[in-house]
Order: C-alpha cells, then sequence, then structure tokens
C-alpha cells in the first residue's frame, strides 16, 4: 500500500526578523517543512534491497518527481545528478525522514549535521556514536531472535555488524578515519565546541563512516575537506560495501566511487550502470538512438495521416482508413516515442576590462599573524606578483592559509609585516564560502540585484536580462531568495561579481553547490575572461581546465608547483595513504 504523508510549512518569516542567522534558519526550515511524498514499497520487508514505485514528491507545490521508482540495491554505489533546483538535496531528505516507505530495518544515516559542539573531543566524538550503535544493534539482535528465530535474515547481517564493530579497536579505527579526514593527532583531542563548523562537519563524516550505515546519504560531502582529505574520502569511499548515494559535483570523485548514476531529470528517476564518464557516453548514445526512432515514429504516422486524409467519402477507402486509425490509435495507447528533452544549458561571461599596468598587485616582504605576534604568523616573507594574466590555483592543507591569503588581497586583513601594493584602479570581486550571507533572504533576486546596484539606472527588463543570463530565469527571479537552493544563490553570487566590472577574481571554493554544467560554464567564463584569477578549490577538474599554475600553501610559505593538478593528486594520493598507515 502507498503510504502518504504530507508535510505543511509551519513556519512564516517575520516582518522584522531578528538578525541574519534567524532568517537563515526560518528559510531552512521551511525547505525542511515543505514537501509531500507518496510511493509504494515493492521489494521484499526484510530485503537489504528497496524499491518503491510510483514515487511523486512536491516540494512547494512544485512537483520534482512524478510516477517514478526509487530503487536502491544494496551493495551499490550510486552518484546522483541533476541540474541545480531540479530537488537533489530535498529527496535527501525525504529518504531521510522516511516519508516513502523505506523498511525500519535498513538504518539511514544522511550527512547534513554537524557534530553537538560539547566538552567531548572530536575522537570521543565518534566513538560515543559507535558504542550508541553496538548497543542499538544488540538490541535488534535480541528482538530478532525473540520474534523471528535463528534464522532471521536479518539477523545475519547484524551478526556481521557487531562482529566489525570491535570495542578494541575503536581507538585505532577512529583515529584512522579523522586523521584521513585531516585531523592531526593533536587536533582530534580538541574539544567539539572548540572546532568551528566544517571540522564539527567531518567529525560527523567520521561517525558516518565509522558506523557504516545500510543507506548513507552523502551531500556534497566533499565542501569542507581539503584535497587531501578530498583523495583519501574518495579512496574509502570506494570500497564501500554497503548501500551509498552520494551528491557530488566533482567529475573526478564520481568516476573513482560510483558504480552506477541516478539522473534527476524532468521529474524522473533514471538508472545508469558505470560512472559518470560512463553515464554521459550512454546517455548520448541513447538519446541518438531514442531520436533515430522517434523520427521514424512521426514519418509513418505522417505517411498513415496523409493516407487517411487521401481516402475521401469512397466506401472501400473509407474502411482502409479507419482501419490505419486504429494503427495510430494502438501506438498511442501503447506509448509513443517522445522527443529528447535537453536540459536547459546557460553560459555565461565577466565583463571585460581595461588594460592595467603589471603587476596589478605586489607582496613585498608580507608576513601575517591574526595576534600580530612573530611566532604566531601562517606566512613569513611573502614575495609574490598577480597580474592580469595570472591563472593561480592555491593548493594545500587546511588552515594553511589559503583564505587567508585571498583576505589580505582584498584589504579584509592587514599584513604584520611588509606591504602588499595595488594598481590604483584595480577593482576585485571575490566568491567565498560565505558569500551566501550578504543575500537578503527575503527580497527576490530581481529585487535585491535592482537595491545593489540602484546607481546603474537600468529598466527592470534590463535587469531581467542581467539575472537570466546566469540561469535564473522566468519566476525563480522573483521568489524569495530564501527559498532558492544554494546551487541558484551561487550563480546570483556570480551574477553580482560581474556586475562590478572587475580586473581580478578570487574565487574560493567556488563549485560547492553547482551542479556539472553549472561548474563547466563558470570554467569556460574563467577562460574566456581577460583579468587576473586566483583559485581555492577542492575540484580537480575545475583547476584542470582554467588554472596555469599550481601555489602550494604549506610551511609559513608559498611555493610554485613544478607539474599540473594531476601529479599534485597523485602525490597527495600516496602521502595520505602512508599516513593514515603509520597510523
Amino acid at each position: 500500500m502507498a503510504k502518504k504523508t504530507t508535510r505543511k510549512n509551519k513556519s512564516k518569516v517575520e516582518e522584522q526578523p531578528q538578525d541574519d542567522e534567524a532568517v537563515s534558519q526560518k528559510f531552512e526550515q521551511m525547505r525542511l517543512n515543505a514537501f509531500t511524498a507518496t510511493g509504494a514499497l515493492t521489494s521484499k520487508e526484510t530485503s537489504r534491497d528497496v524499491k518503491i514505485e510510483q514515487v511523486t514528491l512536491t516540494f512547494h507545490g512544485k512537483e520534482l518527481l512524478s510516477d517514478t521508482t526509487v530503487e536502491i540495491n544494496f551493495g551499490r554505489r550510486y552518484g546522483l545528478i541533476g541540474q541545480n533546483g531540479c530537488g537533489k538535496s530535498t529527496f535527501f531528505q525525504c529518504l531521510a525522514v522516511r516519508e516513502l516507505p523505506i523498511p525500519a530495518h535498513i538504518d539511514i544515516f544522511h550527512l547534513s549535521e554537524e557534530a553537538h559542539p560539547s566538552d567531548r573531543t572530536a575522537l570521543q566524538a565518534v566513538i560515543d556514536d559507535v558504542e550508541k550503535e553496538v548497543k542499538r544493534l544488540e538490541a535488534e539482535e535480541e528482538r530478532l531472535l525473540e520474534e523471528e528465530g535463528p534464522e532471521s535474515e536479518e539477523l545475519f547481517d547484524v551478526y556481521e555488524r557487531l562482529e566489525r564493530l570491535d570495542p578494541t579497536t575503536f581507538i585505532p579505527r577512529a583515529s584512522e578515519i579523522l586523521i584521513g579526514l585531516g585531523f592531526t593527532t593533536s587536533s582530534m583531542q580538541k574539544k567539539t565546541k572548540d572546532l568551528s563548523g566544517g571540522w564539527r562537519m567531518r567529525v560527523s563524516l567520521a561517525k558516518a563512516l565509522f558506523i557504516k550505515p545500510t543507506l548513507l546519504l552523502l551531500d556534497e560531502p566533499t565542501n569542507h575537506l581539503d584535497l587531501g582529505a578530498c583523495v583519501w574520502l574518495e579512496e574509502y569511499l570506494a570500497n564501500y560495501d554497503r548501500s551509498l548515494i552520494i551528491i557530488s559535483h566533482s567529475q573526478d570523485f564520481l568516476n573513482h566511487v560510483c558504480t552506477n548514476i541516478i539522473h534527476m531529470a524532468q521529474s524522473k528517476l533514471k538508472y545508469y550502470g558505470g560512472n559518470y564518464d560512463t553515464f554521459i557516453k550512454t546517455k548520448a548514445e541513447l538519446e541518438i538512438n531514442q531520436m533515430k526512432a522517434y523520427h521514424k515514429q512521426q514519418e509513418e504516422i505522417a505517411h498513415i495521416k496523409s493516407f487517411i486524409a487521401s481516402c475521401g467519402t469512397y466506401a472501400n477507402l473509407v474502411r482502409q482508413g479507419k482501419s490505419k486509425q486504429k494503427i495510430i490509435d494502438k501506438m498511442e495507447e501503447a506509448g509513443l516515442v517522445e522527443r529528447v528533452v535537453e536540459e536547459k544549458r546557460f553560459n555565461f561571461a565577466f565583463p571585460p576590462c581595461g588594460e592595467l599596468a603589471p603587476p596589478i598587485m605586489h607582496f613585498d616582504n608580507v608576513s601575517f599573524a591574526y595576534s600580530g605576534k612573530d611566532e604566531d604568523c601562517l606566512y613569513r616573507n611573502l614575495d609574490l606578483a598577480i597580474d592580469l594574466d595570472s591563472r593561480v590555483a592555491l593548493v594545500g592543507p587546511n588552515g594553511v592559509g589559503k583564505s587567508t591569503l585571498l583576505k589580505l588581497m582584498v584589504d579584509q586583513i592587514f599584513p604584520t609585516h611588509g606591504y602588499i601594493k595595488k594598481h590604483g584602479h584595480l577593482k576585485i570581486a571575490r566568491y567565498h564560502q560565505h558569500a551566501a550571507e550578504a543575500l537578503d533572504l527575503t527580497q527576490t533576486p530581481l529585487d535585491f540585484v535592482k537595491s545593489k546596484f540602484s546607481a546603474m539606472n537600468k529598466d527592470t527588463e534590463e535587469w531581467r536580462r542581467e539575472i537570466g543570463r546566469f540561469g535564473i530565469s522566468g519566476k525563480a527571479q522573483t521568489e524569495l531568495i530564501g527559498c532558492m537552493s544554494d546551487g541558484i544563490k551561487s550563480r546570483l553570487i556570480f551574477c553580482l561579481m560581474a556586475l562590478e566590472n572587475p580586473h581580478l577574481l578570487l574565487l574560493d571554493e567556488p563549485t560547492n553547490h553547482l551542479d556539472m554544467e553549472c561548474i563547466d560554464a563558470l570554467a569556460d567564463a574563467i577562460n574566456e575572461f581577460p583579468g587576473g584569477m586566483v583559485l581555492v578549490s577542492h575540484d580537480f577538474r575545475l583547476i584542470s581546465q582554467v588554472a596555469e599554475e599550481i601555489w602550494v600553501c604549506d610551511n609559513k610559505t608559498i611555493t610554485k608547483w613544478n607539474g599540473g593538478i594531476d601529479t599534485y593528486k597523485a602525490k597527495l594520493k600516496a602521502d595520505m595513504m602512508n599516513l593514515t598507515k603509520q597510523k
């Protein structure tokens, strides 16, 4: 029987919110409470495979999925892909809260919240959750023995998991995972209340990897990781032997981890075997064959209709015409071959900038420490130059100062020693991980951009065109920003950057919420931009597309890497494997 539930939006935005965080939380609650899902479980109740048919999912009245099938086979690793705003994260939330009839014995972990800040260390926080999981499994073991007996199918899985969760191995195994995710021996002993949100999210991810739930849902798990941790996680998940679904913008990551791809488009879930590259090839071949079949069928229908029209009123021909009409009726009843509907693609560009004499920015013997004390310096005696033709990717572990360097460039902070000299006419546009916080969630994109750049004196249609160039079109321009996906918000930020008409782009993790097509559009826009660019990213593919120089930030300095990002990734992989083996 189909299970149907309705989740109504119980939160409304106050006209005068207390602060930006309160507004953000209200809109997030609206997003979580505003969907409706129905579906019918058709797989066995005791199976670790899940198949739910006739699935429909709506969000704020918009139909995200319609009469489709959710199929998750145990031991497979799925990549869930689709354009920004299609509903991937909402679909994850639907699975996580069991709005669809997923059997109770299938435990689900949805990576959506940071570890709770407390006096517990990062290491102990992971072990605490594993101990709770052991207790849960022991209780499940007792229940199954009482209700179903020792021959229960589910019982064998419980025994297997309890055997793997050996308490004597908790500390070394938890330490190995935390180190793989970027912690040091000392930082994993820090209290979680003293860790930033990004590091607490790593603790939450470590819990999930250690517990190994039957169904693990990871929504952009690399967003808070540096390149080294991304490489480690990629290798770890490639051996995940239970059910895994990942939303990721990284083609490299999906290629290495996934055994299957789920494509969310046109309100359907379509399934493909193989990794992302295989999906692209298979999808293209299927669409070519589908269009051939479509044109052949349409020609056949046109030919039949032409014959029917020529029959006139002659009795014998009328009978033949009716017979031919029955052929068309049967074809329509069976379902006509549909024309391939291409997903909307968009291209955008940063406007051309005027020439400036090099260097447009020069670091002259720069040292920096947040405390101002020499012994706390993140950087010492930097001597760097950036020109309009610079295409630089900053790489290195988290915490070494990549984002700090960008803050120095925009005068958000200032050198402890030395000077940063800039061209007097230099204009800089910066994208950073908290850029969305500058958006007014209670306004529409159209109203926000008009108010932000009121001095430009453009009319409404001109503003619509400006915003539309970044893939925000139609009704989306007049919906509240707070109700939009993170990917659409990111596009709006790029629109704001372009309107600043910069000479230099500073991009700190710009791909965190973008779909594949948007990342490619961003890469094209960067490559066509006549100004300079400095990029911080964990997306190896984007770096390979746009960076001409790799600068390694580590050991309080910056050194140029001799080689491309592929050779740097190979070094990271070897380093991370050696590090975790030593522990």
